[in-house]
């Protein structure tokens, strides 16, 4: 049997990471990806238990450990008082429960280590899909804007949540604008002047709240990022400048050290909060979504990331030992089995209770994709 030739759209966090795990199952797996070079973006990222698990059988544990912050808890806090509301402890008690440690880390560090996972042809940059068509042969053709074409036996859309893949198999809709919007910036922590922090806080606000944690292990950068009501503001944009001087005035009653963070701030950055619905469907034969392309959802309990990573190794399982033939069949099977636990943690993420009041978090943190149950498809 030749190996399956698979295309990935989208080289973020979900496209890495299937690359990855495709090219460890033994599939000829290449990502093409339409900005025409990475960059480190200011962005704090949670990799949580569930989502480690995954990164250890990519051989990136030890990388991620070397790059990343490992918090004693995930505090969650009164945004005045300071009152412990659940105080999530993670280090060691959680390694030992969960199997595998939670990180704090930059999320350009990750995208930098999933991309070193990878085989160093297999990415293509400045490639922006703009056709695509499945032939009786069940090979999926590819058109991009710069001319080239390109054949796969499969094709996984990890183009994020204005997915074009998914506009075409599905229709264009549009996503929930929750009226909601957030702030966040990465800084060194050398601007809070010598003043500790706590390792990682959730400051819970009637209508707002703020989460701030280093991203480096020796605590040499802080990030936080917001949540507030703004209804007239729907930029999604990762790049979007944010206003210093409104973010503050919006936190001015909250905790002196959520004030001293934010005063200490040089600037930040800016978008609208977004989700969907889950979707009734993921693939049309040999095509399949994978990520915020399909289950986009609000960051409030820090998974989104975590859910592209264990659909990675999921989808990467399904198809492993899987001809050209089989990949409709393969995919119908990783849709199966995702799509239950995917829907519950956007659906839980877009409460915002996460955490806070004591939580059991079990079902989130003790997952482990790379040996959980596969779906078993009913017979036609």
């Amino acid at each position: 049997m030749t190996r399956l030739s698979v295309a990935i759209i989208g080289a973020g966090v979900g496209g890495l990471a299937t690359a990855a795990a495709l090219q460890r199952a033994g599939m000829d797996a290449k990502v093409y990806e339409q900005a025409s070079k990475f960059a480190r973006l200011g962005a704090g990222i949670q990799i949580g238990c569930n989502a480690m698990k995954v990164l250890r059988s990519f051989g990136l544990e030890d990388l991620m450990r070397a790059e990343s912050f490992c918090p004693r808890s995930w505090n969650n806090r009164d945004y005045d008082t300071g009152n412990i509301r659940f105080d999530m402890v993670f280090g060691e008690a959680a390694e030992q429960r969960y199997g595998a440690p939670y990180l704090l880390g930059h999320r350009g560090d990750l995208h930098s280590a999933l991309a070193s996972a990878i085989a160093p042809p297999s990415i293509h940059l400045d490639h922006r899909l703009v056709g695509i068509e499945e032939r009786a042969d069940r090979s999926v053709n590819l058109t991009f804007s710069n001319g080239n074409q390109v054949e796969a036996n499969a094709v996984v859309a990890a183009d994020g949540v204005h997915s074009f893949v998914k506009h075409q198999l599905f229709g264009k809709d549009e996503p929930n604008f929750t009226g909601r919007i957030a702030y966040r910036t990465v800084f060194p922590a050398s601007l809070l002047d010598g003043r500790d922090i706590d390792d990682c806080t959730k400051w819970w606000g009637p209508d707002r709240h703020i989460v701030i944690y280093y991203v480096k292990p020796d605590r040499s950068e802080v990030y936080f990022v917001t949540s507030q009501p703004e209804p007239g503001f729907t930029v999604e944009s990762w790049s979007a400048m944010g206003d210093v001087g409104q973010l503050r005035k919006a936190f001015s009653a909250f905790h002196p050290q959520v004030r001293h963070v934010l005063q200490a701030c040089p600037s930040v950055h800016k978008w609208a909060l977004v989700d969907r619905d889950p979707l009734a469907r993921w693939s049309q034969g040999n095509i399949t979504l994978l990520g915020d392309a399909c289950h986009p959802m609000t960051p409030y309990m820090a998974q989104g990331a975590a859910m592209a990573i264990e659909d990675a190794a999921i989808l990467a399982r399904c198809l492993k030992h899987v001809d050209r033939g089989g990949v409709a069949e393969a995919f119908k099977r990783y849709e199966a089995t995702r799509k239950p636990r995917t829907s519950r943690v956007q659906l839980s993420s877009r409460t915002n209770t996460w955490l806070k009041e004591p939580t059991d978090p079990d079902w989130v943190y003790g997952y482990d994709a790379t040996t959980a149950p596969l779906a078993e498809l009913q017979a036609a």
